[in-house]
């Protein structure tokens, strides 16, 4: 579907996505306060643990769907750290795929819509959810986040323009 050169634009690109998920995402989950992955906004509203667990599964299904499969896993929440842990290594598993020269089975263009999309989404209500639990995460200006192709981990670069 895709050249498996890693040097193709659309996967840089896609990888330059999954960056931005974990560099926004890392905000999002860092510091959290004890408690609030069980926060419930309202009666049907996900948790935010439901819904870190829900864009892990999304990492998932978008790599199996890169690798020429599209299997689905609903997974069971675990402890807020242990979640967040595994949102950062499905996205190493993801960018190691982007990164490698395995060709794409499925298009990037669909990858970034379904479930790239879909997790920079989530990613947003999480944020949302820490300002309605009481522990806001400050604004910034993500254009100028130092976000940097490959640095999916947990460690992250500093914000720049916090407001």
């Amino acid at each position: 579907m895709s050249d498996s050169s890693a040097s193709d634009p659309k996967r840089e690109l896609l990888r330059h996505c999954v960056a931005t998920l974990a560099y926004r995402g890392g905000k999002a989950a860092r510091g959290a306060p004890e408690g609030f992955a069980m926060f419930q906004a309202n009666q049907g509203v996900r948790t935010p643990g439901q819904i870190l667990t829900h864009i892990g599964d999304l990492m998932d299904w978008g790599l199996s769907m890169a690798n020429g499969k599209s299997e689905w896993h609903d997974s069971k929440p675990l402890l807020w750290e242990k979640e967040v842990m595994r949102f950062f290594a499905a996205l190493k598993k993801f960018d190691d795929f982007l990164a490698s020269s395995e060709p794409m089975q499925a298009p990037p263009e669909k990858l970034f819509q379904g479930p790239i999309a879909d997790a920079l989404t989530h990613v947003g209500q999480i944020a949302l959810l820490r300002r309605l639990a009481g522990d806001p995460v400050k604004g910034e200006n993500y254009y100028k986040a130092d976000i940097v192709t490959g640095r999916v981990g947990v460690d992250q670069a500093k914000p720049k323009l916090e407001f």
